[in-house]
């Protein structure tokens, strides 16, 4: 009696699944369907929420989608789905979509990669061979040779008319560097003359750019407590952006400008000035800044002093061309801005500030130890800092600029006391612009006219 009533229940079964197959369409089976269907189904299936960042999922077409479907795993269907696409995802309950990118890993990617590369050097000699390395491959990528080799011998250089406020001048400044093509800034410097340290500081991406409040209130303070402080548009910002555009800053060749950029303002400023001490030069910036304050101390080793900010950790080289568009963590067969920082600085004094609230939260526990380390094998393990400010986000901030007045008073003999913010006094855009009252004769005009210049270097 039981084996007729299974039976019955299995004929009934078979029914009822031959008529729900039967009464669906032909297209639910597609062997193409759009990404934003295929995700639509996940989301039913698996009871969650996805949300597709830069890039319009119905656009996108899934061969074989079905058949991509695990039903016992949310993770394998969305990897048999999106990986072949060139498609990442991340989440749980809430799942975001996006294009792969090249420069930006996961904290756990960071921290199998730190291991990895502390095994490649037990001491000073093992790491100084893989510093070697590291410098001579950076620099091949950067392959910045044809631009140096087409910097004009004699730049036209514009000075604007030097302003006097409380403790500090302010003075604009445009230098030519390939021919017609101008890098602009303001030299902030101490009323007093003497010789003063050098402080460089290529601007980040925040807007504003180096005009911005906070740009200006560390810059100035840099000069009431002693130094020469020098900053400079990024390419296709500020003034920049008047002769080449703004698309221009994410071109294949902005990383190679930018860093040419900053090479060329501080040999400029270094033989035209004498009131800087060549052997107390500094760099620091923040975001994107701090990644050119790194490249400007790979290519030239006379920095003394370096303090980036929420910045250069295992997993993210930054997400713009003008930071990862040569691919400098490649050097050495994988490398990371951690270990290029100290490359290119150890056992000299670096200071790097980070905060909760961007990538840098895993400074504390990654990266620092990982650069103690190598500052351990000269001794000098008290010489690499990092204050971390675990309630802050991603900005350069009153406590960040205070760690970095601090560090630079004691690493450069700047006066700590003339720290005083309130004191500066902010400048409105017009009076920054190095190019206010428009382009010099000779001045590129635009970016097609820029990209036909690079093209005829050699």
């Amino acid at each position: 009696m039981k084996s007729r009533h299974c039976i019955i229940i299995y004929i009934i079964c078979v029914l009822c699944c031959g008529r729900v197959f039967a009464q669906q369409p032909a297209e639910e089976f597609a062997a193409d369907l759009s990404l934003a269907e295929m995700l639509e189904r996940v989301e039913t299936r698996f009871g969650v929420r996805i949300r597709c960042k830069r890039f319009a999922p119905d656009t996108v077409r899934v061969a074989h989608g079905c058949s991509r479907v695990r039903p016992y795993s949310l993770a394998e269907t969305l990897d048999n789905l999106l990986h072949p696409l060139d498609l990442v995802w991340s989440g749980s309950d809430r799942i975001t979509v996006q294009p792969y990118e090249y420069y930006r890993r996961t904290p756990a990617d960071g921290r199998k990669l730190l291991a990895w590369l502390s095994t490649q050097y037990a001491d000073r000699h093992d790491w100084e061979r893989r510093r070697d390395t590291l410098l001579a491959e950076a620099k091949r990528i950067l392959a910045l040779d044809p631009f140096v080799r087409g910097l004009v011998e004699h730049p036209d250089v514009h000075l604007g008319p030097k302003t006097k406020h409380d403790g500090y001048t302010t003075q604009n400044y445009a230098l030519e560097t390939l021919p017609g093509l101008y890098v602009c800034g303001t030299i902030y410097a101490p009323v007093k003359g003497r010789k003063h340290p050098l402080i460089m500081s290529p601007a980040g991406h925040w807007a504003g750019g180096r005009y911005r409040a906070d740009q200006q209130l560390r810059m100035a303070t840099f000069a009431r407590m002693g130094a020469v402080a020098v900053d400079m548009d990024i390419v296709g910002w500020g003034d920049s952006e008047r002769q080449i555009g703004r698309e221009a800053h994410t071109s294949a060749y902005a990383m190679q400008l930018q860093v040419l950029w900053s090479k060329a303002v501080a040999d400029w400023i270094v033989a035209s000035r004498r009131d800087v001490d060549p052997a107390r030069m500094a760099a620091t910036g923040g975001s994107g800044g701090a990644t050119h304050a790194l490249l400007l101390a790979l290519v030239d080793e006379r920095f003394a002093v370096l303090a980036p900010v929420v910045h250069l950790v295992s997993h993210f080289d930054g997400g713009c061309p003008c930071e990862s568009g040569r691919p400098v963590t490649l050097a050495g067969g994988g490398s990371c801005t951690p270990e290029l920082l100290a490359a290119a600085m150890v056992p000299r004094p670096v200071l790097v500030v980070s905060d909760g609230g961007d990538w840098t939260a895993t400074y504390p526990e990654l990266e620092y130890p990982f650069l103690r380390r190598i500052w351990d094998f000269y001794g000098a393990g008290e010489q690499v800092r990092n204050v971390h400010l675990p309630d802050e986000r991603h900005d350069y901030g009153p406590n960040k600029r205070r760690a970095v007045y601090e560090f630079f008073a004691e690493t450069l003999g700047l006066d700590l006391e003339q720290a005083d913010e309130a004191r500066v006094a902010l400048q409105p855009e017009a009076a920054l612009q190095s190019f206010a009252d428009g382009l010099p004769a000779g001045a590129i005009r635009s970016r097609e006219e820029l990209e036909r210049m690079i093209g005829g270097l050699k």
